[in-house]
């Protein structure tokens, strides 16, 4: 089966509540850790950005469960791929909050250094996620 990468963008439902990314991720980097599936989560100003690799059965079973999680509105897919190699391999589920380090990219990849998601390419967004991947490893 073939590596595939997933990107989307969502808003963060009526249902949503504040603790509930925290729920998200601690289920995430369980799950995905037994199923091979790596990738990058970023969530501010109520909007989603999640990078998904795997295979193309794994990716589409967790894309499907995500568009059918109530705490995801607006669910749009960004980009879907068929990959050579994964880009975030070493995260069952890497996360990224706003930080003051996201606006210049937010800048630097959309129309604005407020996060939104909408407002960028699917290349944009996974440049973005790249630069962010980057970033991640200089702090550790």
């Amino acid at each position: 089966m073939f590596l595939t990468r997933l990107l989307y963008a969502s808003t963060a439902s009526e249902q949503f509540k504040p603790l509930d990314i925290e729920d998200i991720l601690t289920k995430a980097r369980k799950n995905n850790g037994t199923l091979d599936i790596t990738g990058m989560l970023c969530f501010s100003n109520n909007y989603f950005l999640q990078s998904i690799e795997s295979s193309r059965a794994n990716v589409n079973e967790l894309y499907h469960k995500i568009l059918n999680d109530k705490r995801h509105s607006n669910i749009t897919l960004l980009d879907y791929k068929e990959i050579s190699e994964r880009e975030f391999g070493n995260w069952s589920m890497s996360y990224v909050p706003d930080t003051s380090l996201t606006a210049s990219l937010n800048l630097r990849f959309s129309e604005s250094s407020i996060f939104n998601p909408y407002k960028m390419s699917g290349e944009s967004a996974h440049k973005m996620m790249l630069e962010l991947r980057g970033a991640l490893h200089n702090v550790t």
